[in-house]
């Protein structure tokens, strides 16, 4: 069934589909190059044209309109409760009852990493060092960034209001 010039066909036409393959791959590549070269990106390069569309000076001065204090004064803690069912697969209300993350009980104006038994990972510590509603509201916004280096692994609020009534419903729970 099986002789030498048939293994031998064989053998050379997966040979010749893999070479048509890479050479398409290189035209490819030749033809639609969307890396660094060419566009601008290098040291020593300067784009033809900026096209201004004023998107970043609105989402900058969206971010700085939030008053904080204005949103924790207006915020409702019952649906803030409702925001806290994102937390609570890592977060307990309980006094000394730590989760993946820490305890959230008097989380409003407590220390930063001072809850006993818990292992923070201290990025936290070079931000804030008591956690007020500013703090709160930036960290919720995106931890990530907020705190590079902290553990949280949770994307964030990004809705001002839902902070806010995060922050009021944790603010009841002493």
């Amino acid at each position: 069934m099986f002789d030498t010039m048939t293994f031998t066909k064989i053998l050379g036409a997966v040979c010749g589909a893999l070479l048509i393959f890479l050479m398409g791959n290189w035209a490819a590549e030749t033809l639609y190059h969307v890396g660094a070269s060419g566009h601008g990106d290098e040291e020593g390069h300067q784009m033809g044209y900026v096209i201004e569309t004023g998107a970043t000076e609105s989402a900058e001065a969206e971010e700085a309109e939030v008053d904080v204090a204005a949103l924790i004064a207006a915020a409702d803690a019952g649906k803030g409760e409702k925001v806290f069912s994102k937390c609570k697969a890592c977060h307990k209300l309980d006094d000394g009852a730590n989760g993946t993350g820490p305890h959230l009980f008097g989380v409003v104006n407590r220390a930063v990493d001072s809850v006993a038994g818990f292992g923070y990972s201290g990025a936290l510590e070079a931000v804030a060092e008591v956690w007020d509603y500013e703090h709160l509201f930036g960290f919720l916004e995106n931890p990530k960034k907020y705190a590079p280096g902290t553990k949280m692994g949770f994307a964030g609020l990004k809705k001002p209001e839902d902070r806010a009534n995060l922050i009021a419903y944790l603010e009841t729970i002493k």
